[in-house]
């Protein structure tokens, strides 16, 4: 008996699934499975089906789930990284959030904004907003690294707390976070390179994000 090759919908699920609950996801992500209206119309599908949750145009996910709450929203991380995948672009978090992965505070904002070198994008998600800004390669250094959100932190607490983010990126930043940030440093502004000197020079740690 000859086996039954597996539907779109039945694709984009299996990969969902593998992936794991929380994953976001375009419809570019699904081109290898199908031509792009198949797939546009198996994500509506599984969507009307409430397998899968459309959060804005063209962008859907496998929520995880709560007991008492219901569907969580997704990660605002996972959100710009399947915004980045669909344009083929990078993404690094700035501002406030780069500053509260850093602990330099505890206040973790209701917008998430991020840096990209692809187009502006702004994503709202309940209570949460995820903001992607078109930014200059000289306001986008090393995206999507640990050095990158050094230089987005110093650069929103400003020089005043410059001492403060030595302090902290020293002992957390790795090795190789460390040579990245001394390599890149010279595109900074002027008055970051001293403290970006001082951090890649110090004493090795580690740091997520």
């Amino acid at each position: 008996m000859k086996a039954t090759t597996p539907s779109v919908p039945d694709r984009i699920m299996s990969r969902a699934r593998a992936a794991g609950r929380g994953g976001v996801f375009t419809p570019s992500d699904f081109l290898d499975v199908g031509g792009r209206a198949a797939v546009d119309q198996a994500l509506s599908r599984l969507t009307k089906d409430g397998k899968l949750r459309r959060l804005a145009r063209g962008l859907y996910d496998f929520p995880k789930v709560h007991p008492k709450l219901g569907p969580l929203s997704p990660a605002p991380d996972d959100v710009a990284q399947a915004l980045a995948r669909e344009t083929g672009s990078q993404v690094q978090i700035a501002g406030a959030r780069a500053a509260n992965v850093l602990g330099l505070t505890t206040q973790v904002p209701a917008k998430t904004t991020y840096l990209t070198n692809g187009p502006s994008r702004r994503v709202v998600l309940g209570k949460r907003v995820v903001d992607l800004r078109h930014a200059s390669p000289k306001h986008l250094i090393a995206p999507g690294s640990a050095a990158g959100t050094v230089f987005q932190a110093l650069r929103h607490v400003g020089p005043v707390r410059a001492a403060d983010v030595v302090q902290v990126a020293a002992c957390r930043l790795s090795a190789s976070d460390k040579r990245t940030l001394a390599s890149t440093a010279i595109q900074a502004p002027a008055w970051m390179r001293p403290t970006l000197v001082s951090i890649a020079s110090a004493a090795t740690g580690e740091i997520d994000g």
